[in-house]
């Protein structure tokens, strides 16, 4: 992530930054008992089960990022009768398959096979082979039946315990990603714990006010994470305990499906407090110095949503916000050793004193 200073109305080009300890986080693992087998897919065999959703491609969506030379030399190499690497899922408890490794290597497939390579033609552009310039429609029967006859090698992983609704693919996913960028955290998350939760998370992060407070749609989804945080600490904040990213984790698996909390629940809450955030304090309440930083943020949020349980703040609260962001002892606590349960109560509770009795 490239570090630029965050201007007042955050018009820069490159990603929000974003203080915060909890990404340097490691998780103890449990031990797991993991089920694995092979299965060998031929291609159109793939694609068809693609396009039926039998089997997943995460929703995280670090958009597609191969581009159209290297998409076009994967399947050339197929074409060409060469082994390529193979994929790993995961079962769900469905009994569907997410992709869990391999998923540059599937959407090109599917891609080619729909004839559109993301909002263009896929024609493979950039071999020295016969294939240079042509299209799934344009290859000859011999090399089509070829293709569709393609074996994709897939590692299926399921796990059998703990019977804990599949914490292991958190774990996974972070050790068979290897590319250059791993993914955050909130990326594997979207991924995992795909449902209306998730699709929630996208949508409150479209709030004008909120946007006004973070800045642009943040490419490793931080500002998402960022309300998820708000979310789990605001209704979950007593039974809080560390890894922050632990917590987080089990706060979106559980409210997942939206059935214990509806959307009516939490996007009230999250749209007044940062509305009121924004007009009363302003597009830095959450930049102390250069950076938004993760600690005030939840913390300022909180503090403000507590007290808009009784209604709505007609005063002015900018003078509040100051005092608690120059007391010392807050200051410390939102910047070290953040995500240690004492702290996250303790300068929690500074924000809600904070402005519990303004009117």
């Amino acid at each position: 992530m490239i570090a630029e200073p965050v201007t007042k109305t955050h018009e820069h080009d490159a990603d929000v930054d974003v203080v915060d300890e909890y990404e340097d986080q490691t998780l103890a693992i449990p031990q797991y008992s993991i089920t694995s087998y092979g299965i060998d897919y031929d291609v159109e065999g793939l694609v068809r089960r693609m396009n039926n959703d039998d089997i997943l491609i995460p929703t995280f969506q670090r958009e597609f990022v191969w581009s159209r030379a290297i998409a076009s030399r994967f399947v050339e190499s197929l074409l060409l009768g060469l082994p390529v690497p193979g994929i790993f899922l995961y079962r769900t408890e469905d009994d569907r398959y997410q992709v869990i490794d391999g998923q540059q290597r599937v959407k090109t497939l599917q891609y080619f096979y729909s004839g559109k390579f993301v909002d263009r033609p896929f024609t493979l552009v950039k071999l020295e082979s016969k294939f240079n310039g042509l299209t799934i429609e344009d290859l000859e029967g011999r090399d089509r039946r070829r293709l569709n006859d393609s074996i994709i090698h897939a590692t299926v992983i399921r796990q059998d315990k703990p019977d804990d609704n599949g914490s292991s693919k958190f774990s996974i996913f972070q050790r068979l990603n290897t590319n250059a960028k791993p993914l955050s955290s909130q990326e594997i998350r979207a991924a995992i714990y795909q449902g209306d939760f998730n699709e929630l998370l996208y949508e409150l992060n479209e709030n004008s006010a909120w946007r006004n407070l973070f800045g642009k749609r943040h490419s490793r989804k931080r500002d998402e994470e960022l309300i998820l945080r708000f979310l789990a600490l605001f209704y979950g904040l007593g039974r809080y305990k560390s890894p922050m990213k632990r917590f987080l984790n089990e706060f979106m698996n559980e409210h997942r499906y939206l059935k214990a909390s509806p959307a009516e629940d939490f996007r009230p809450v999250f749209d007044k407090t940062v509305q009121t955030i924004s007009d009363k304090i302003g597009a830095r309440a959450f930049i102390p110095t250069r950076a938004v930083n993760a600690a005030l943020c939840d913390s300022l949020m909180i503090g403000i949503a507590r007290r808009l349980e009784s209604g709505p703040i007609e005063s002015d609260i900018k003078k509040n916000y100051d005092d608690l962001r120059d007391n010392h002892e807050f200051k410390d606590l939102i910047a070290d050793t953040t995500s240690a349960p004492d702290r996250v109560r303790q300068r929690i509770k500074f924000a809600i004193d904070a402005f519990a009795n303004v009117g």
